[in-house]
């Protein structure tokens, strides 16, 4: 996996929905109406990411869920967390 430079990382972002840049993550925030709908939504994530082996951090309160992205064995973003990123957006 070859860690992406910023110029690749900017262009990439732009072909996702609502995914933000921080430091060396994408992350993106959902509300959903409860705690169940949220928890479902995180369960399809658990799914993709275990099919796709590339695991996203989840937090979730309540209603709400984050996901961030970094592939750590690269030091930093790579093509699969754009791929997975695009992936899950489909989902929600």
């Amino acid at each position: 996996m070859t860690k992406l430079n910023d110029n690749q990382i900017t262009e990439k972002l732009q072909s996702l929905n609502g995914w933000q840049r921080q430091a060396d993550y994408i992350i993106k925030e959902w509300q959903f109406t409860d705690f169940v709908a949220a928890m479902g939504f995180i369960q399809q994530v658990a799914l993709l990411a275990e099919k796709h082996n590339h695991h996203p951090e989840i937090f979730n309160v309540y209603n709400r869920v984050r996901l961030s992205f970094s592939t750590h064995d690269a030091g930093g973003l790579t093509e699969n967390d754009f791929r997975l990123a695009a992936l899950i957006d489909k989902l929600s």
